[in-house]
């Protein structure tokens, strides 16, 4: 797999890309040809290069997002051109955190004539852009669109990433267990499709244990000072506060909580996943409770190997966009090697077939409706680092 580094200038601010000069442009939207083999499996052999396109949120709100996705999916290509029969021309651009520059990538790679599209990180773009690919008979793996509806899309819309309604409800019955939860406030930014979605699933959740709602608070997912509605939550003492939040909000939320005196638990949703939570809150990260869609603790063959790879080339532990990232592009691979088939209709079918693959996510099955099927965990936050909650 190549991928080559651009500067490149867009929307009035220069960005940072990556980019393949050798895409295998087709022109006219169409899938390049010559993009089926021999063999199938690991004895596959695609003579061709197989264009594959990605859209990360490189920069903006949720480049932290972004840039795990960078490292998880640069890690697997690198792997997978260690492993030959197939070679991949990935072609990572920055969306900017701009559901408008991520409509205008989609575009440019459906024109381009790549075989599958990664991304975007953000559930609000994804609703934006995946329909280009959809009408356009590309397929799409999302691999962090977390909110309700985006595979309902189309046929062509796939993800790796648990659904904030499959994850949520297993993290509040958790809490209410651990905690004795009976009366909460819930914080959301409620200008993201992503938080919105995710505070649809907590209140669900909470009805469904029977655990009242004193207060829902809303804020912008901009904001970063918290004091007066955190004040206004401390006042309905509640057993816990319940947010939905990106990590850019979540940060100085759990800091001025406890700055506050609000000792009582914090569960947050899929956007309290990044290790910013623990290195830019501190201590007062400690006891956040998070649901997640990887276990970094796994002893899974997989993860482990995954761990050690990403620590050796990063200096650094993975967090869990890049675990759904490095798992994305394997996913690809399999769905290309099952009829050595790079072409867009073969991907689709071979992505709906996906069953009880072992991953770094565990035992991994694509579902009915091309959404992601997994075990899920409940984390907490304990001396810095996540662990599962007991």
């Amino acid at each position: 797999m190549r991928t080559k580094l651009h500067t490149v200038a867009a929307a009035g601010a220069a960005a940072l890309l990556l980019a393949s000069c050798g895409s295998g442009e087709s022109g006219g939207g169409e899938s390049a040809a010559g993009l089926t083999g021999e063999g199938s499996g690991e004895s596959c052999t695609i003579e061709g290069e197989v264009p594959l396109g990605a859209v990360l949120s490189l920069t903006g709100a949720a480049a932290s997002y972004g840039e795990s996705q960078q490292r998880g999916l640069e890690l697997a290509a690198s792997e997978l051109a260690e492993q030959g029969g197939v070679t991949y021309d990935l072609t990572i651009e920055d969306d900017q955190t701009d559901p408008r520059q991520g409509i205008t990538l989609f575009e440019e790679f459906v024109n381009d004539g790549v075989s599958l599209i990664i991304g975007p990180t953000l559930s609000n773009a994804a609703v934006q852009a995946d329909p280009i690919a959809q009408d356009a008979g590309v397929p799409v793996l999302g691999i962090s669109n977390t909110a309700e509806g985006v595979t309902e899309i189309g046929d062509y819309i796939f993800r790796d990433s648990l659904t904030e309604q499959a994850v949520i409800p297993q993290t509040i019955e958790a809490a209410t267990e651990q905690f004795g939860l009976e009366d909460v406030v819930v914080m959301y930014s409620n200008d993201d499709a992503f938080t919105e979605s995710g505070y649809e699933a907590f209140a669900g959740a909470l009805e469904d244990q029977g655990v009242t709602i004193s207060e829902t608070i809303t804020f912008s997912k901009s904001d970063t000072d918290f004091r007066a509605l955190l004040t206004q939550a401390q006042e309905n003492e509640p057993d816990a506060l319940v947010v939905s939040a990106l990590i850019e909000a979540a940060v100085p939320l759990v800091t001025q909580a406890r700055e506050l005196g609000i000792d009582v638990p914090i569960i947050g949703g899929n956007g309290f996943n990044n290790p910013r939570l623990m290195a830019d809150a501190g201590p007062a990260a400690e006891g956040v409770v998070v649901g997640a869609a990887w276990n970094s603790a796994s002893d899974n063959p997989e993860n482990q190997a995954f761990l050690q790879a990403y620590e050796a080339e990063y200096g650094a532990q993975p967090d869990q966009f890049a675990a759904q990232a490095y798992t994305g592009l394997k996913l690809v691979d399999q769905a290309v090697r099952a009829n050595c088939s790079a072409e867009r209709d073969s991907i689709q079918e071979a992505l709906g077939q996906i069953e009880d693959v072992p991953t770094v996510l565990g035992e991994f099955s694509i579902d009915e409706n091309r959404d992601a099927d997994h075990p899920a965990v409940v984390q907490v936050v304990e001396d810095g680092r996540f662990a599962v909650l007991q």
